[in-house]
């Protein structure tokens, strides 16, 4: 029965260390800026991803500011490719439109909307 309590004690205290050393580590990698330059928007004044198109599993097109240089990038699981440069000009017009298209639905109205035809039929 102690051997029992014993080797209970020793698992609490081997997951107490593991959990511990989890948030030590996670606070060390949030604190050293690791995980927040992954995001879409991010980054510093100079390098900063403006707008991303899903096109497939693993592909997308990606509109990149780089300083005052704008790049189209088109991103693969194997690789980066640049299909195209343009002038501040160009991409502020093209940010515009994109801006001005209307948001798609939130889930709450899609499914709203679903409903309502059923009900309807």
């Amino acid at each position: 029965m102690v051997e029992q309590i014993l080797s209970l004690l020793w698992v609490l205290a081997c997951v107490i260390l593991i959990v511990g050393m989890a948030y030590w580590f996670t606070k060390y990698v949030a604190g050293r800026g690791g995980l927040s330059t992954f995001g879409l928007g991010q980054g510093s004044e100079s390098l900063r991803v403006l707008a991303r198109l899903s096109l497939g599993r693993d592909q997308s097109l990606m509109l990149v500011q780089a300083g005052e240089r704008y790049f189209l990038l088109g991103v693969t699981q194997s690789a980066i490719s640049t299909l195209a440069e343009f002038t501040p000009e160009e991409a502020e017009a093209w940010r515009k439109t994109q801006a001005e298209q209307p948001a798609p639905p939130s889930f709450r109205e899609a499914l709203q909307s679903v409903l309502h035809q059923k009900r309807g039929r």
